[in-house]
């Protein structure tokens, strides 16, 4: 277990970091899903091309 931390630059093993980019693409899909459907209301209330 030690080899495993020294070798990271965060410091989380790599199950933890694993978990942590599941979490993190899944948050980042939905955050860019929702800016999608945002940017497509606000077009079809006033369009800016």
């Amino acid at each position: 277990m030690a080899d495993e931390k020294r070798g990271s630059l965060s410091g989380l093993t790599e199950s933890e970091a694993k978990e942590f980019h599941g979490i993190f693409v899944t948050s980042f899909i939905i955050f860019t899903a929702i800016a999608i459907v945002a940017h497509f209301l606000v077009w079809q209330w006033r369009p800016w091309l």
